[in-house]
């Protein structure tokens, strides 16, 4: 039964693609990772492809995203869920975030705090200089830690477990590369 539920909230949840548009896109294919997800997010002809953890909070989802077509440019975003629709879309903030998988690599990097007109929701983009490093050490560890840094020693943490990454992460990047 909690699968099931799980499941429904996980559905509910993506109801968006994240900060590529505030639409409302078609959900299908979902598969049950441990506390991982994969689902196909579709629109007319335009398809992506999700790995996702949303167990770790109650507000806030973690997703590994393919395009199709681009399946080689995934991205790494989270979702946090805001009390209030938001009233336009914009680039809220730039800061330095930090990503760890347990004791590994630390990725420094840049996180984009984006929001979306009518959403819920702010999006947090990263970039950074070895995502693929990042993504692999991610399909073997167990907890993803991330840090944000909001200025004057005003820090914001996160962590992730990763009980499941590998074999949604891998089926996500499947799905991609399969739809051509």
């Amino acid at each position: 039964m909690r699968f099931f539920a799980l499941l429904a909230s996980t559905l509910a949840g993506l109801a968006l693609a994240g900060p590529v548009a505030a639409t409302n896109y078609n959900v299908s294919d979902a598969e049950q990772h441990d506390s991982w997800h994969s689902v196909v997010l579709s629109l007319g002809d335009e398809r992506h492809f999700r790995a996702l953890e949303q167990t770790s909070y109650s507000d806030s989802i973690l997703s590994v995203n393919y395009t199709a077509g681009v399946c080689d440019l995934p991205w790494l975003e989270v979702r946090v869920e805001l009390e209030k629709h938001q009233p336009e879309s914009r680039v809220a903030n730039l800061v330095p975030g930090d990503l760890r998988v347990d004791h590994e690599t630390i990725h420094n990097g840049m996180a984009e705090f984006i929001t979306q007109r009518g959403d819920r929701g702010f999006y947090v983009n990263f970039y950074l200089d070895n995502q693929t490093l990042l993504l692999d050490e991610m399909r073997r560890g167990e907890t993803l830690r991330l840090r944000f840094d909001r200025g004057n020693e005003d820090y914001w943490f996160m962590s992730f477990d990763l009980e499941g990454a590998d074999a949604a992460i891998a089926r996500a990047e499947r799905l991609c590369e399969a739809a051509g």
